[in-house]
């Protein structure tokens, strides 16, 4: 009785709670919990020391790392505790971010493991194939702290990397700074509305921005200002869904978008669009993507310069 007492106690946290619950789905380092819970690590760590005292979890290295996972099975007297964990209502989108956890620890499993074929590195082929296009000036909308900037640079005789996050901005200058990239520009600016000229750039890159932003229309508007005639847009988004805590958690304004209003909102602002909607990678996360590309063609720059 005294161990099923202590173990309700421990369980009223909140907080130990929703670790003991994505533990029970997947076996979880302290750097994961930490990414998916979003508390300090000291107070994961507190936590994880309490569930183990109980018996609840378990820990074993593996490869550097230190991982936790459920200790009993359902012959455990604690085992109903499990279920109700289980069964609780995830209002915090912790389910959602561990599934997109796991699926880029495959992700990188995987290309670990191709990495050990000779011929297979993907960075190997991205650069091969961007050896094949010709210099851009690229604008990457929406840019964050930088991981498609400095990719984009690699190929590009120019991007201007756009976020109206100065934080975001520090990073993304740091990480491109010690790749040793000298041909980024950063602009903390608001997407709708921005102090660059225009038709004065090749390729406009729009990827996960537009969720969030107010006005999608002001935003691809400003994009086709920027494109010179022939200049091409390219927008990754994602796809209408129910993870209501990304607008409280990461500022999300909309909960995906249909391509069909994207397309249309791509057409009202002068350009020709044409729909890509790639398979889904993971069927089991709620979050999928679906790529727009448009051109700015010599009809709608006269469109644009008379507006």
């Amino acid at each position: 009785m005294d161990s099923l007492t202590e173990a309700f106690r421990a369980l009223g946290d909140p907080t130990r709670l929703r670790i003991l619950r994505l533990i029970v789905e997947a076996r979880l380092n302290v750097s994961e919990v930490v990414s998916l819970v979003g508390v300090a690590q000291s107070s994961v760590s507190h936590h994880l020391t309490r569930l183990k005292a109980l018996d609840l979890i378990r820990e074993e290295r593996h490869g550097g790392f230190t991982y936790y996972s459920l200790a009993i099975d359902e012959k455990a007297a604690l085992w109903p505790l499990i279920k109700l964990a289980r069964g609780a209502p995830d209002t915090l989108g912790d389910k959602a971010r561990l599934t997109e956890l796991l699926r880029r620890r495959e992700d990188v499993q995987t290309l670990n493991e191709k990495l050990l074929e000779p011929g297979q590195s993907w960075r190997l082929w991205s650069a091969a194939l961007a050896s094949l296009l010709p210099p851009l000036e690229v604008v990457d909308f929406g840019c964050g702290t930088g991981v498609l900037t400095v990719e984009l640079a690699r190929w590009a005789r120019r991007v201007t990397a756009i976020d109206r996050s100065e934080s975001a901005l520090t990073k993304a200058r740091a990480e491109a700074a010690r790749q040793g990239l000298k041909n980024i520009t950063f602009l903390a600016a608001d997407l709708e509305q921005l102090p660059l000229p225009s038709s004065s750039v090749d390729l406009v890159v729009v990827s996960q921005s537009l969720h969030h932003v107010s006005s999608i229309e002001a935003v691809l508007g400003e994009g086709a200002r920027l494109l010179k005639v022939g200049g091409r847009m390219v927008v990754l988004e994602l796809l209408p869904h129910d993870e209501t805590w990304v607008r409280a958690r990461l500022g999300h304004q909309h909960l995906g978008l249909d391509p069909v209003t994207v397309e249309k909102a791509m057409r009202a602002v002068g350009l020709d669009a044409e729909q890509t909607v790639p398979a889904a990678r993971d069927a089991t996360s709620p979050f999928k993507a679906f790529l727009l590309t448009g051109t700015r063609t010599r009809k709608t720059h006269a469109k644009l310069r008379s507006a």
